[in-house]
């Protein structure tokens, strides 16, 4: 049985575990939790299986989530080693992401996919644009302290928005700290522990909002699917620590535009996905 599984999907398994490795490598290496590798992949490794459209990108989202739990500890861990996560800011914030993550995963179920793909490809859009075009000069002391005051607006809207899109929290939170005046090392180390406030509430809501439907890939609980979990979550708990060592050892600005470049190709993969291809 294992020899015709791989006879018949190992193709598939290979780009599943490939992909977990490289959003491992890119959420220790970005803070992003890597859910912009594992979107646009798992979508597409459904969509072989036969899966119609909505299940299909719910299921990626929602694995997605599942992948960031670990991605977020594992990287998280090797950045507070390098002394670049501020916990204050961690513990003030997690509350809130974690709240917008729960709205996020429970609406998810009502969402429509094209809703979905505009929403993840949008904030990727504006993401990739703060990181490739922004000077990112001068802002002053008082606009960076009031920014960090705002942890209820800035914080919902933050998990919302990334249970939605399968980020992990992580990319916004990146660019709400730079504005703040952070670092960038110091913002991808931080914002590595946004991904766990919104994947464990945001999977969740997943779990729950696609409980008992019918036309998910094999083996779901609910939007999540447990066998693309496993391999992806097994090969980015190897990876994601490399990644994370790597982006202490990158120029800040460097980094910025790194991670500019790489949300911008994952937002136009996941757009030829549903609307060309």
């Amino acid at each position: 049985m294992l020899m015709e599984l791989l006879q018949d999907h190992g193709l598939l398994l290979a780009g599943v575990l490939l992909a977990g490795f490289a959003s491992g490598y890119a959420g220790g290496l970005f803070g992003i939790g890597g859910g912009i590798v594992t979107v646009p992949a798992l979508y597409a490794v459904f969509q072989t299986l036969g899966i119609a459209d909505g299940p299909s990108l719910k299921t990626a989202i929602g694995t997605s989530l599942g992948v960031i739990i670990v991605t977020s500890i594992r990287s998280l861990s090797t950045h507070h080693g390098a002394g670049q996560v501020d916990f204050s800011i961690l513990k003030s914030w997690a509350p809130w992401i974690a709240i917008g993550a729960v709205v996020g995963g429970l609406v998810a179920k009502w969402v429509p996919v094209e809703l979905l793909t505009a929403v993840f490809a949008g904030g990727a859009f504006y993401i990739a644009w703060r990181r490739l075009f922004s000077k990112n000069k001068g802002h002053a002391t008082a606009k960076r302290k009031s920014l960090m005051h705002m942890k209820v607006p800035v914080g919902v809207g933050t998990g919302l928005f990334s249970a939605l899109m399968g980020f992990g929290g992580g990319a916004l939170g990146v660019i709400f700290m730079t504005m703040a005046g952070r670092s960038m090392h110091q913002a991808i180390g931080t914002s590595a522990g946004f991904g766990v406030a919104v994947a464990v509430p945001g999977i969740t809501g997943f779990i729950l909002s696609g409980w008992g439907l019918e036309g998910l890939p094999p083996l779901s609980m609910g939007y999540v699917n447990l066998p693309a979990f496993v391999a992806m979550a097994v090969m980015a708990a190897i990876s994601a620590p490399l990644g994370a060592r790597l982006a202490h050892r990158v120029d800040g600005a460097i980094l910025s535009k790194l991670f500019g470049g790489y949300v911008l190709l994952a937002a136009v993969s996941l757009i030829i996905d549903v609307f060309i291809a």
